[in-house]
């Protein structure tokens, strides 16, 4: 709900929700931490956390947001369609 809200004000989205902090840290990402990543594309931004396997956590998040946009598309209708009320 927060997402939309802040796409129809124009509002830069950040997605920070420890995204792949298990492969930054440990070098192992978790189930959640992928989906947050493939869920990070409809944001602006997304924010990783340090650790000793960063670099392959930024390649594995470019993998995951390449091959989703293919799945995903942001939506672009800022405004609903206006209709006049007879009555």
């Amino acid at each position: 709900m927060a997402f939309l809200r802040n796409q129809t004000t124009h509002i830069p989205v950040i997605w920070a929700t420890q995204v792949l902090e298990g492969l930054a840290k440990k070098g192992l990402p978790s189930r959640a931490e992928v989906t947050d990543a493939a869920m990070s594309g409809r944001a602006e931004c997304v924010m990783l956390n340090k650790g000793p396997h960063m670099l392959a956590a930024i390649r594995f998040l470019n993998n995951v947001l390449l091959r989703m946009q293919q799945h995903q598309y942001k939506k672009r209708d800022l405004l609903r369609r206006l209709e006049i009320s007879l009555g």
